[in-house]
């Protein structure tokens, strides 16, 4: 968030915690991206703050509260409070329980131990969300608007447009059973927790085949992960690094250090396209 913005975020929080009896004297940032995290204490409770005209917060405390119910590795919503978004000075908060970090990284297997077992119980849910082709989708819209993506060269845009409509058509015409996904289960939607591998963060949740959110996890995960199609992966893992390259290079970007790791993703695609 913008810094006037993020100040505000964090009075709403504090201020919603309190009205609910959850003293939020101090407000410790977590992450600050399109929404806000923070950990709030004493209550030692984690709000998620997003404005209020862009954000879908019944949509992920529902889904969060199935997953829980199904015993799904996931990040759990604060048992003090109703579960549900609460609105005020034009922003939306949910809280969730804290989990205090346990010592060391989320090993390859027990990544894709967690996301396997994520993935069964998602299976199981009648939830609607969109294909994961609709990112491909804007991410072509943001190609084809050069006032939004100025700063690309035309050869890098011509790239790009290729990769995306090539590889989604190859995964199209792969046939895999599709369902539905996390979305992004990068490592920082993974907590270490003592009770293990835990996912958050809902907002992206989408249908597609598992190897979509598995080209979002470390490489090695997949070597883990049952049944997985080597050959889709590796496909899946080139249109999401080209969506992802495509966001970093919109002039609303607010990614720390977005424009470099544009560069170096575009470098990876123009080397996978033998053009280097």
């Amino acid at each position: 968030m913008h810094a006037s913005e993020g100040v505000r975020a964090v009075a709403v929080a504090r201020s919603v915690a309190a009205s609910l009896g959850l003293p939020a004297d101090e407000a410790a940032v977590l992450h600050d991206s399109n929404k806000l995290t923070l950990r709030l204490l004493p209550a030692d409770t984690l709000a998620r703050v997003a404005p209020a005209d862009d954000q879908v917060a019944e949509f992920e405390v529902g889904l969060a509260r199935q997953l829980t119910e199904a015993g799904c590795p996931v990040g759990a919503l604060d048992p003090r409070v109703e579960p549900r978004g609460y609105e005020r000075d034009g922003f939306v908060v949910t809280l969730w329980r804290y989990y205090a970090p346990t010592a060391g990284e989320v090993t390859p297997a027990a990544f894709a131990g967690a996301l396997a077992r994520l993935h069964a119980g998602m299976r199981e849910l009648d939830v609607p969300a969109p294909r994961y082709t609709e990112r491909v989708e804007r991410a072509q819209r943001f190609l084809a608007d050069h006032a939004r993506t100025p700063g690309l060269a035309p050869a890098d845009r011509a790239l790009l447009q290729e990769t995306l409509r090539s590889t989604a058509e190859w995964i199209a015409a792969r046939g895999a059973p599709e369902q539905l996904l996390h979305g992004e289960p990068h490592p920082g939607n993974v907590l270490a927790t003592a009770q293990g591998p835990l996912f958050i963060d809902w907002e992206t949740c989408c249908r597609g085949p598992a190897e979509f959110d598995l080209a979002h996890a470390p490489e090695e995960v997949g070597a883990h992960y049952p049944g997985v199609d080597v050959e889709l992966l590796r496909r899946c893992r080139l249109l999401v690094l080209a969506v992802i390259t495509v966001w970093r290079w919109d002039r609303e970007d607010l990614f720390p250090d977005g424009r470099r790791m544009g560069e170096e993703w575009l470098a990876r695609i123009r080397a996978a396209a033998g053009r280097e």
